[in-house]
């Protein structure tokens, strides 16, 4: 029985709360270990779900965080692949790096909330309003992160600004991706539900000020979760 054989039969007992996160961080630290070295194969979902007694949904929410720290790559039929022992430090999030991210995205969605508390209509206000309450009671990750990023995208289409629109509309990918990674790992979800509706109840008031500052404080405690998960100094 080789290396990995011997710790695939030895089973691993973790608490059902944050599995997917201890799932990421013990393969994470395999990774970086030198266990699974650069260009070596991971065990199957399969496998993995056997030696955590979790479900494959749960190895999947922690194999797709590995690949977007940087760590892994997924190629269909064949399996995950370690790319690198270590990454650069960032992550990345197809075209763009979370650092590219969370520079501009301040620039362009404060300002859309502030201009969306003053130019919103009765409907639009309600349709935000109907995403939050669907977010609060959504419990399948996937289907929350889907949520989040129509949130983001109706608040810049809400700003009436064809230029937030179409930004927040290029990197709504890239924002539903860096969504999902917080969603496993922060946990994010219940705080985010909580900054959202804080933001919809200012545009509700008309105070561009208001929503201007409730995105601000969300889109800082975005940027604070990410920095704890690459383990990035705060700026």
């Amino acid at each position: 029985m080789n290396d990995l054989e011997n710790w695939l039969s030895n089973p691993a007992t973790i608490s059902r709360k944050s599995a997917s996160e201890l799932v990421f961080e013990e393969l994470r630290s395999l990774i970086l270990s030198g266990r699974f070295a650069a260009g070596s194969k991971l065990p199957s979902e399969a496998k993995l779900a056997a030696k955590y007694g979790v479900s494959r949904p749960i190895v999947r929410e922690a194999l797709r965080s590995l690949q977007i720290l940087g760590l892994t790559e997924t190629r269909t039929g064949s399996g995950t692949y370690v790319l690198a022992a270590a990454g650069d430090g960032d992550i990345s999030y197809g075209d763009y790096s979370a650092r590219d991210l969370m520079e501009a995205r301040p620039h362009v969605e404060v300002s859309a909330a502030g201009w969306a508390a003053l130019r919103r209509s009765d409907d639009e206000l309600s349709r935000l309003f109907g995403l939050c309450d669907e977010m609060e009671q959504e419990e399948n990750t996937e289907a929350w992160v889907r949520l989040d990023s129509d949130f983001h995208g109706l608040i810049a289409t809400v700003s009436k600004n064809a230029v937030f629109r179409d930004i927040v509309d290029e990197v709504r990918e890239a924002m539903a991706q860096q969504s999902g990674l917080l969603t496993v790992l922060g946990p994010r979800r219940q705080e985010s539900n909580e900054e959202h509706r804080a933001i919809v109840e200012a545009i509700r008031a008309g105070s561009d000020v208001e929503a201007r500052a409730a995105m601000e404080v969300h889109l800082q405690k975005v940027e604070a979760a990410v920095n704890r998960i690459i383990g990035a100094a705060p700026r």
